[in-house]
């Protein structure tokens, strides 16, 4: 298998695109597009087989939760439950943003998906493409970093090509990703508006407890 490459535009992706990408994750393939960070592979969390595609993809551990990607603050509220203040505070300052703010997963999610934690990790992404894929699928995407355990993150299609070329059908070319910092992972899953960082990355520690205690 060679991936095939589409060029979707950045900033305004071209919606009969989009809706290709949409219709080919909902036949449970595997496609790497550019998030706001890294190119990521996405599939339809839902397809647990597309699911499983991407843990050998990546020889990832099963246990960890996969992040997922929506297109707008709206749909957390259907995937989450228990969703408190400090999550309000949070997805109104810095979403769309790189900010993943790990919640209690509801009951639309497979357990899978959760890797049996109870818990997902959500973003509302800057990049217009991923949103636009998510909206179109009307489901959220999964975000883990399109690159092999142990090799660099990519910041262009060619080096998701270089690493993955061979292994997956479909790689969208939407030009260089906006940043090279990860996201920064706040956990709220503990309720009560209690929180963590998991992983300090764009967005600086101080800025988060700044919109959680003033």
């Amino acid at each position: 298998m060679t991936a095939e490459t589409l060029r979707i535009h950045p900033d305004e992706p071209e919606p009969e695109l989009v809706s290709l990408v949409a219709d080919r994750l909902h036949s449970g393939q595997v496609v790497a597009l550019p998030t706001d960070t890294f190119y990521g592979l996405a599939v339809d969390p839902v397809n647990l087989q597309a699911v499983d595609r991407i843990y050998e993809l990546k020889s990832r551990a099963r246990h960890k939760p996969l992040s997922l990607l929506i297109h707008e603050v709206a749909q957390a509220y259907e995937l989450a439950r228990g969703l408190d203040t400090a999550f309000d505070r949070l997805a109104e300052r810095f979403w769309p943003g790189p900010l993943t703010l790990v919640v209690r997963a509801g009951s639309k999610l497979p357990l899978r998906v959760t890797a049996n934690t109870g818990n997902v990790a959500l973003r509302v992404p800057e990049a217009a493409i991923p949103r636009a894929v998510a909206a179109k699928l009307g489901l959220p995407i999964t975000a883990t970093s399109a690159n092999l355990s142990g090799m660099p993150e990519c910041t262009y299609a060619n080096g998701v090509r270089d690493q993955l070329g061979d292994k997956i059908p479909l790689i969208v070319d939407g030009g260089p990703t906006a940043r090279s910092v990860a996201t920064t992972i706040v956990d709220l899953s503990g309720g009560g508006n209690s929180w963590m960082i998991l992983r300090e990355g764009a967005i600086p520690t101080h800025e988060i407890a700044l919109v959680l205690h003033h």
